[in-house]
């Protein structure tokens, strides 16, 4: 069974889900298509979706929090995450980007060795259901522009902002 809870951050309300294997959503909880990953992530992991709180989501809770302490800048979560062998490969590579530094979706297609995947790359991170976790947050765009992050571009700003602060590269980004 997949538990759900909700976790406050300071960006908002977060919604976490977890079976007894590992993490497989953390999402901001004002998105519209909630339901809808709901019954995604109950088809693709064949089972049930339901409130409640489990080990998993006990150790996330902790790590977030340490997280936006600005104590933690790697998590050492389980994850489950459901998608293609294309879409895995791009979840990897986003694991793989230091805290406190950004790339182009360019640079994240290249580091793949596809340079013409810029655009599957991108639609890969708006696939991915584990935000924060899966910094897809630290991918910008090719001119340094802040584009495309499903929990809204003052979210991304905040994060990145965020890491740079407890990074030591602190610079401020621009919004638009």
């Amino acid at each position: 069974m997949i538990k759900i809870t909700e976790i406050e951050t300071p960006l908002g309300k977060m919604v976490a889900g977890a079976t007894g294997e590992g993490i497989c959503l953390l999402e901001f909880a004002d998105r519209n298509d909630l339901n809808e990953i709901y019954a995604d992530l109950s088809s693709v992991h064949a089972t049930a979706v339901r409130a409640g709180l489990n080990w998993n989501l006990w150790k996330l809770r902790k790590q977030l929090r340490e997280y936006f302490t600005g104590k933690r800048k790697d998590f050492t979560l389980k994850l489950l995450t459901a998608g293609t062998g294309f879409q895995k490969s791009v979840w990897e590579g986003l694991r793989k980007i230091p805290y406190g530094e950004t790339i182009s979706y360019q640079d994240q297609a290249a580091g793949l060795k596809n340079t013409g995947a810029a655009r599957a790359v991108a639609q890969a991170n708006a696939s991915n259901r584990i935000a924060i976790i899966i910094p897809c947050h630290r991918v910008i765009g090719a001119d340094g522009s802040l584009v495309g992050y499903g929990g809204g571009l003052a979210r991304k700003k905040w994060l990145l902002d965020h890491e740079r602060k407890h990074s030591g590269k602190a610079i401020e980004l621009d919004l638009f």
